[in-house]
Parts: C-alpha cells; sequence; structure tokens
C-alpha cells in the first residue's frame, strides 16, 4: 500500500459508538485475547450498521490493534458477514440439494420475479436482500428460507408471496 492511500485510509476510520464498545468489552470478556473477538466485533457492528464499511473495518483493527487483513480475511470466510449494504431484511435461500430436489429452482424464480432481483440483489425500495445459502439445516421441510431471522418452510409461491405480503405490511 503506498503512503498516500494509508493516509487516505486513515483518514476515513469512524469511530465505534459507546454501544459497540461496550458490546465488544463484554466479549473481550469470553476470549482468551483481542484476534479471537474479530468475528464478534464484525458481528457487533454490523448489527448496529447493517454492514461492515471500510471504515467500520479500520475502526474495529484500530480498536483491538488487529490488522485490517485478518479481519477481511474473517469477513470474507463467513458469508454472513456484509460487506456491502444490504436490505432491512436479508432473505437467505437454501439451495442445498435436498431443497433442490424439492424444486427450490422454481421457488428461486418466483422470488426474482416477484421482487425483481436475483441472487445478490437488492429490491429497489431497499426492502429486501435475496442471498444464496448452502443449507439452512432444515432438509426435511424443503425448500427452506430465512427473512431475516425467521425461518420458513415448505415453500409454494402462495406462501412466499404471503410472507412478502406480511412483512411489507408490518412496516
Amino acid at each position: 500500500m503506498s503512503a498516500d492511500l494509508i493516509a487516505s485510509s486513515a483518514t476515513k476510520a469512524r469511530q465505534l459508538t459507546d454501544a459497540e464498545i461496550k458490546e465488544i468489552e463484554h466479549e473481550m470478556e469470553l476470549y482468551p485475547d483481542k484476534q479471537a473477538v474479530g468475528l464478534e466485533a464484525l458481528k457487533i457492528v454490523q448489527k448496529h450498521q447493517g454492514w461492515v464499511s471500510d471504515e467500520s473495518m479500520q475502526a474495529i483493527s484500530k480498536y483491538l490493534e488487529i490488522p485490517v487483513a485478518d479481519l477481511e480475511s474473517v469477513a470474507t470466510f463467513f458469508n454472513l458477514v456484509y460487506r456491502q449494504p444490504v436490505g432491512k431484511k436479508v432473505i437467505l435461500f437454501c439451495n442445498s440439494v435436498s431443497c433442490w430436489i424439492m424444486g427450490c429452482d422454481d421457488m428461486r424464480a418466483h422470488i426474482n420475479e416477484k421482487l425483481g432481483v436475483d441472487f445478490g440483489g437488492t429490491t429497489e425500495d431497499g426492502d429486501f436482500t435475496f442471498l444464496p445459502v448452502p443449507c439452512l439445516g432444515d432438509c426435511d421441510r424443503a425448500p427452506v428460507m430465512m427473512v431475516g431471522d425467521d425461518l420458513h418452510r415448505n415453500l409454494t409461491a402462495e406462501k412466499i408471496d404471503q410472507i412478502f405480503t406480511d412483512y411489507r405490511s408490518k412496516e
């Protein structure tokens, strides 16, 4: 990295909020060293900010005194650490073999048509981001997806329509 890029990056770094620091401090009591807290710190910042920006990554790095590269490697390994903005609700759509056998391709196409986005996309209104996951661990009730923290099983086009109607009416 050039000195200019490092200096430019340093000026962009944000400060962690008091709430984020309090939660990270709590996690530090549970782990043997600061390096081990990296994933938890990323999840804490994401909970508060919605995603982990480069500026947040730098703030965590500075606070935990660990290299940004180490945090980045953790963030890219765990696919539920979002490194770009996501919708208000994230749809985790299982595309495992069990879900595939039970028709998840048709359900994916229906969601694509209903929301106007495919995997990796966010709806124009910012309500939903649609992401694939390798398995949600509910194979006997396939196809399945999560919307936020809610698991939805035995998906059909009608169930999907009702799920999105229900989420949109809650807002």
